[in-house]
């Protein structure tokens, strides 16, 4: 029972305690602000516009509400509309869906639900599926035709529709056929201030294409059209141009022809530029004034479009032919008369273009067999209104809520008559407000108010909307539920607020004041005969069935119906056809006027609610027993509040019932029992049954948790005793087998000594005592021999770079084999020593010093390896110049070679040759062949040279030399690692000391007093240019690229 538990507020008004409009509006209130827009009276459903989209449509939500009843789950809208089509299945009940409400409350969305909803739960075919997709694509037609912004909604239905859906016997639709109530035809040529005409004139100028507005002779520009408001051109959330192609497509799918959607949009472009013909005085030639069109071209063009002479169609709008049975006369019309004439055709030639769409729509979805049909009918109908200025449209549309009104009591009552009947429960008559008396005070034949105003529209002489009042003065003075000045006067009471031009109404909705002015106009709805003629000798193939009473040969002289006889007659087929059917009411409610979510305005509601007669609605329901239910689902219930009837009943649903209020002590006049249902009068009696129950399962929900938490604390402790049991054995197991493992160990241990003692006690009887160690001697003996002759049979080769060794076959000889293999090696070195001869020592010499100084440091050495060291690279022997610069002391030259000095003040070089001797480096001009510098070697302190692979170094002088006051040397040379590998072994052999050599990026030059600190910097791979850049007066900057 979903609508008592887990709810906000009460989701049945029927149980809302105390019952009046104060709680009504506040349950409503609570509910719209924690989204819950559907509320119940009984079976009644009322709906709040939440003017947002909520997640509670769509597939799941259907087939969820498809599989539950009325009450079991959250009111719905789906609820309702399933358990009408449940029904009108399997019980053979026509059923029809009464949506009420005021402009905005969402009574168009309503059906579109109910539709849908219809639409998903029944059958499944190709022909089903055609059906429901025409019933479908009904709503956006009618919606473009009859639908219109308002001041109060975007999308208002100017329009009151009825929808017969038929069904056969297997609960699938077979078509359908739809009656419209009263188009609010007076739209089409006026709107108020904010609002807009029928949607489909925008939606034409802003989706048709340029080829379709040319052949209908129309500009997009929405500002060139008289009958359009100029103030609202577009509505917010609203697409004109892709609405009317989705009505193209509806219109289509329904079975319109290509044609035939041509005509409907050439009739609608002709009401469009009806109001754009003009109309100025003219003078007859007696000096009575007539009227005339001002731009011809206008009316060239609706000729052209109609199929009509444009001087014919003038003459229909500019003057009126009044026949009698003797003679015709012709007269012209002013120009309020003609105005008021092309008005009066715009709006018939649309009111009767909404009529044949809607007759074609029934073609399309009739029903062709003559079997027997399932009915549900769905009304979407305006709701009560009372405006500040109320007229004959509000007259009309009230009246038609009375009789709604009416049906409802009637029909609920009797439903409850019947079901109390059903049950035999006794029934008392319930005291009600009947609203027949109103009816029939608006309907009463000969004497009612319509009558009254046919009457008065009919009669001959001068006729007025004050003769019309004063009639009803004289007969209604003294009606109850009728006023106005003069009953006033009569009964001494005085209302400023009533004008002389007004009446007013009491219905049960509300007191309504109503304004007379236009009401003969408005109930005769003239439309002249000259232009009905006219209509219908156009040409255009859908304009004269529009007019049949055009056709002289059905031309007659008698008066059409007025507009009240003929809603009259549709009011009274619509109360005959809901007299037939099972009603089920959804009542629409708009919370704010701004159409904002979230909103809810109190005396919005109030009024509405009202208006809706919802507070009578549920004084209606509960007239007798508030709640009622079949016995066996209020047992499985309450069962839990008896002691007898839980855990288990084993009787009848009825007597566990009574057994169950017998242990309750409830009183016997809140109780009623059924054949099949108990009642319950009171809602506080059920409330106090729900509030036991929650106490009582709050009972066993502890009862419950307290037996599981002893379970499971039993079923715990029994499953680690089982497990401490299990370790235990298990942990006794294996110490025990460990302690054997220990004692059968120490047994083997003793009997392997006792068994060794015995057996040394026996051999030293038959051995001597030495034999051990003289067999073990020879063992090894023979195993040394071994490995010895098998080492001789396998050395490796003599070659010094093959360091292969045979591996020992037994640990103990590592050792020896060690020492073999390094005795070997070297052995094999010695040989290849005493090979070579005396100069490739020394250059093996050279190139192991070379090895010390460079390997690893600089990135030059590894090229100069395979590179033998040459010495002269300058040609010496062929050079007597050169040769002169040393003398015969100083032995050979070591190395010539030509090197670039590098200057000491801008960083430039310039070429030198370089000779290295015992004991000098000379430095000498390449052209001169002069000695420029002579630097004893004692005298160079040491050497600098980069990483790199260039050849920069510098020699650093010592400063007590003559030469080194002058500063250090910085040189380039190609040969760097040759020449300073044979200086450093000059240095040696001479001073018997090591040049100190660095290898470093940065180093420092002294250049006479000062220092220079020199920076190498390698770009790319360095094997480039070598550029010397002085950076300031301390620093010089050697880039390799």
């Amino acid at each position: 029972m979903a609508l008592l538990e887990n709810s906000v507020g009460v989701e049945d008004l029927v149980l809302l305690e105390p019952l009046d409009e104060e709680s009504l509006l506040k349950n409503l209130q609570l509910r719209y602000e924690s989204r819950e827009i559907y509320t119940y009276i009984g079976n009644v459903l009322v709906s709040v516009n939440p003017y947002q989209q909520l997640p509670i449509y769509g597939p799941e939500f259907i087939a969820k509400y498809q599989d539950f009843t009325f009450y079991e789950l959250k009111p719905h809208i789906y609820a309702l509309a399933n358990v009408a089509y449940q029904s009108l299945k399997f019980r053979d009940q026509d059923q029809c869906i009464l949506i009420t409400g005021e402009s905005g409350a969402g009574k168009t969305e309503a059906s579109k639900l109910v539709m849908s909803y219809v639409a998903a739960v029944c059958g499944k075919g190709e022909q089903v599926n055609s059906v429901k997709e025409q019933l479908l694509q009904s709503n956006p037609v009618l919606e473009a035709f009859g639908n219109a912004k308002t001041i109060r909604n975007n999308n208002s239905s100017r329009f009151g529709k009825y929808m017969d859906i038929e069904f056969d016997f297997k609960g699938s639709p077979l078509g359908g056929v739809i009656t419209n109530y009263l188009l609010e035809k007076s739209r089409v040529v006026k709107q108020l201030k904010g609002e807009r005409n029928f949607h489909i004139f925008y939606q034409l100028l802003a989706g048709a294409d340029e080829q379709l507005l040319k052949a209908l002779k129309l500009e997009r520009d929405r500002s060139g059209y008289a009958y359009l408001n100029q103030e609202v051109s577009r509505v917010d959330q609203m697409d004109d141009a892709s609405n009317f192609k989705a009505v193209q497509s509806a219109m289509t799918v329904i079975g319109f022809s290509e044609e035939e959607i041509r005509w409907v949009l050439e009739v609608t472009a002709m009401v469009l530029k009806l109001g754009n013909v003009k109309l100025s005085e003219e003078f007859q030639a007696n000096g009575i004034s007539a009227s005339g069109i001002c731009d011809g071209r206008g009316v060239q063009e609706i000729g052209e479009m109609m199929g009509l002479n444009s001087e014919e169609l003038e003459r229909a709008l500019c003057s009126r032919t009044m026949e009698t049975a003797k003679e015709k006369v012709v007269t012209a019309l002013s120009v309020i008369q003609a105005k008021y004439a092309r008005d009066a055709l715009a709006k018939n030639i649309y009111s009767r273009l909404f009529n044949w769409i809607v007759n074609r729509i029934n073609e399309s979805i009739k029903v062709g067999t003559a079997e027997k049909k399932k009915v549900m009918g769905v009304l979407d109908i305006y709701g009560f209104e009372i405006l500040e200025d109320n007229s004959f449209e509000q007259f009309v549309i009230n009246y038609c809520n009375e009789k709604l009104q009416q049906v409802f009591i009637e029909l609920t009552l009797k439903e409850e008559q019947e079901e109390y009947k059903r049950e035999g429960i006794p029934w008392k008559n319930v005291d009600f407000f009947d609203n027949s008396v109103i009816c029939n005070l608006i309907e009463r034949n000969q004497q009612g108010i319509l009558a009254m105003l046919d009457e008065e529209c009919l009669r001959p002489g001068v006729v007025s909307d004050s003769t019309f009042l004063s009639k009803l003065n004289q007969l209604f003075v003294k009606h109850s539920h009728y006023e106005s000045k003069v009953s006033q006067y009569a009964q001494r009471h005085y209302d400023r607020t009533m004008d002389l031009n007004c009446f007013r109404i009491c219905h049960y909705a509300g007191k309504v004041t109503y304004n007379v002015t236009g009401f003969i106009d408005k109930n005769n709805d003239l439309l002249f005969r000259d232009l009905s003629q006219a209509m219908w000798k156009a040409q255009h193939p859908l304009l004269p069935s529009l007019f049949p009473e055009g056709d002289p040969k059905q031309a007659s002289l008698k008066r059409p119906p007025t507009a009240g006889s003929q809603f009259k007659s549709s009011v009274a087929i619509l109360m005959k056809n809901l007299y037939s059917k099972n009603p089920n009411y959804i009542r629409c409610i708009k919370p704010n006027e701004q159409q904002q979510r979230g909103q809810f305005s109190s005396e919005l509601v109030a009024t509405q609610a009202r208006y809706l007669g919802l507070l009578e609605n549920v004084r209606v329901r509960r007239a007798g027993y508030a709640f009622r239910q079949a016995y066996g689902l209020f047992l499985q219930r309450y069962r839990l509040l008896s002691r007898s009837t839980w855990p288990h009943w084993n009787g009848g649903d009825r007597e566990g019932v009574e057994k169950l209020f017998e242990e309750l002590s409830m009183s016997s006049e809140e109780v009623a029992f059924g054949k099949t249902k108990i009642f319950i009068r009171s809602p506080k009696t059920l409330f106090y049954l729900e509030e036991q129950r929650r106490l009582r399962i709050q009972q066993l929900a502890t009862l419950i948790q307290k037996i599981y938490r002893g379970w499971r604390c039993r079923t715990h402790y029994q499953l680690m005793r089982k497990s401490q049991i299990l370790i235990s054995s298990w942990f006794r197991g294996t110490m025990q087998k460990k302690r054997y493992g220990k004692i059968k160990a120490s047994v083997l241990l003793l009997q392997a000594y006792v068994r060794g003692w015995k057996a040394r006690k026996d051999y030293r009887k038959y051995f001597r005592s030495g034999a051990a160690l003289t067999v073990t001697g020879f063992i090894y003996k023979s195993m040394v021999q071994k490995f010895l002759l098998g080492l001789k049979n396998n050395l490796p080769s003599t070659n010094v770079l093959d360091k292969k060794w045979p591996a020992a076959p037994y640990k103990c000889f590592n050792t020896a084999n060690r020492e073999l293999q390094q005795l070997f090696y070297r052995w094999k070195c010695k040989r290849f020593r005493d090979q070579l001869s005396p100069k490739q020592v020394e250059t093996l010499r050279e190139k192991l010093c070379a090895s010390e100084l460079f390997k690893g440091k600089k990135a030059a050495y590894p090229q100069s390896v395979p590179i033998p060291f040459h010495g002269d690279y300058v040609g010496l022997q062929g050079n007597p110049k050169l040769q002169k610069l040393t003398s015969r002391e100083e032995g050979p030259v070591l190395v010539a070679e030509t090197v670039r000095k590098v200057n000491r003040g801008n960083g430039k070089t310039s070429s030198r040759i370089l000779l290295l001797t015992k004991r000098h480096v000379i430095l000498t001009d390449s052209k001169k062949s002069q000695a420029q510098t002579v630097i004893g070697l004692d005298s160079v302190a040491g050497v600098s040279v980069t990483g790199f692979k260039d050849g920069l170094f510098c020699l650093h002088l010592s400063e007590i030399s003559s030469v080194g006051s002058k500063g250090d040397f910085l040189l380039v040379s190609e040969h760097v690692v040759e020449l300073l590998t044979r200086m450093y072994r000059a240095v040696l052999d001479t001073t018997q000391r090591q040049l100190p050599i660095t290898v470093t990026e940065q180093f420092s030059v002294k250049f006479k007093n000062s220092n220079v600190a020199v920076k190498v910097l390698q770009r790319g791979d360095g094997n480039g240019k070598l550029t010397c850049k002085k950076k300031g007066s301390h620093c010089l900057e050697v880039t390799l690229s």
